[in-house]
């Protein structure tokens, strides 16, 4: 069971979080932050969180809670495995060192709080976008690059979707 509470480690609150990444500044050691629901690990996930971890020393990720998945609208029955089995799973990734939940409808507080050195998101977004009322827009852009930080886009594996995943599983 060592191993299991290795990976329970990871799954953080915002506060336990913020300290750790404290001694990883110290250090001079970079964080990348990425969010997302992460309802039903597939291919395509591993391959973002590898990649996002790829541009710094540190990889944290923000899960949407139950109740925030829900306010997505989705569809009625998300998400299917509910936060903690979710954190677990992203967790277990070796790659990943962080694990935080966030309940509003964006992770923009959780960005202010934890202040990374680089934020990501799936390339349907678009670093660029300075308008937030657009789709496009990577929520916290503005409050990395304010405090020195970058965005930066990666591409999603295509054929692999959650929503996809689930429909093929329905027919």
């Amino acid at each position: 069971m060592a191993r299991l509470a290795y990976i329970q480690d990871k799954i953080v609150s915002i506060e336990e979080a913020q300290k750790r990444i404290a001694l990883y500044k110290l250090k001079n050691e970079s964080l990348v932050f990425t969010n997302g629901c992460f309802d039903v690990l597939h291919l395509g996930h591993v391959r973002y969180l590898a990649a996002a971890a790829d541009l710094g020393k540190h990889l944290i990720v923000a899960i949407n809670t139950d109740d925030s998945v829900r306010r997505l609208g989705k569809a009625p029955n998300r998400p299917i495995n509910p936060n903690d089995a979710r954190a677990t799973l992203i967790a277990a990734l070796g790659f990943v060192d962080l694990v935080v939940f966030f309940d509003n409808d964006t992770p923009l507080e959780v960005i202010h709080a934890l202040n990374p050195d680089v934020l990501v998101k799936g390339a349907d977004y678009d670093k660029n976008e300075l308008d937030s009322s657009k789709s496009t827009y990577i929520v916290g852009s503005d409050v990395v690059r304010k405090n020195g930080g970058i965005v930066e886009t990666i591409d999603l594996v295509q054929g692999y979707s959650t929503t996809e995943i689930l429909k093929k599983g329905a027919n």
